[in-house]
């Protein structure tokens, strides 16, 4: 596979990444649910420099679209922009939190959105059901053979001819894949927190190796479409 190219200077990311991986060998690790509850607030203003990457994300999610899931879908910021696109799809959204979901239902009342609180690794998400699936900033802290299970989910859940949309932050090299998954076992080890404890802690794969885990859940045509500030997209069909 060609590599694929999402940093204009890896030399230098990288070595400033190394510097906050350094720096940062103090600070503990948060819980996954815990982070999100206390930074609920802020979160739309965080999340906003990616508005450029939801829009584009909403244009390419098909107008025909009937039904759609969204793991990880927090308060719904690409929702915001997709049902201005698709304003009558269904939409059934998965989040463990629980504050961010109150937050989307009080955004989108008058919508088909329904929402439940879960671990979309352990959720079923059914059979055939959905047109479309798509997920935006949420699976970056797991690993390839964690993915390759939800992505096989996925694939599942959707009907013949279906897509499957990722946005998310994936790694410029093989080097910062390492790094990144070194550094929060490092701090897993030291903290004694189990494996299957989700911490908010970034471990994002590379282009290639997240594709890579979609073609072996099922999905045979996978292409990364674009890099929009960080955030890449990959659409995957059935």
């Amino acid at each position: 596979m060609e590599t694929i190219r999402i940093r204009n200077n890896v030399t230098t990311y990288m070595e400033e990444l190394k510097q906050w991986a350094e720096h940062s060998k103090e600070k503990c690790l948060e819980e996954m649910t815990e982070f999100f509850r206390v930074r609920v607030d802020g979160y739309e203003d965080h999340m906003s420099v990616w508005q450029e990457a939801y829009e584009y994300l909403a244009k390419i999610v098909p107008k025909d679209a009937k039904t759609m899931l969204d793991i990880g879908c927090g308060t719904g910021l690409e929702l915001d922009e997709i049902l201005k696109n698709v304003p009558n799809v269904n939409v059934t959204g998965i989040d463990l939190s629980e504050t961010m979901l109150k937050r989307l239902k009080e955004k989108h009342p008058e919508k088909n959105v329904k929402v439940r609180k879960g671990d979309y690794f352990k959720e079923d998400f059914g059979k055939e059901c959905f047109d479309v699936a798509v997920s935006f900033e949420t699976l970056h802290h797991f690993t390839a053979e964690k993915k390759e299970i939800l992505f096989r989910k996925l694939y599942n859940s959707l009907k013949k001819g279906g897509v499957y949309i990722e946005a998310d932050y994936l790694a410029c090299c093989e080097e910062e894949e390492q790094l990144l998954f070194s550094v929060c076992a490092e701090k897993r080890r030291m903290e004694k927190i189990a494996e299957d404890v989700f911490v908010h802690f970034d471990t994002p794969l590379t282009p290639e190796h997240e594709i890579a885990c979609m073609k072996n859940a099922g999905f045979l045509d996978v292409k990364f479409d674009a890099c929009i500030n960080g955030a890449s997209v990959i659409i995957a069909r059935k």
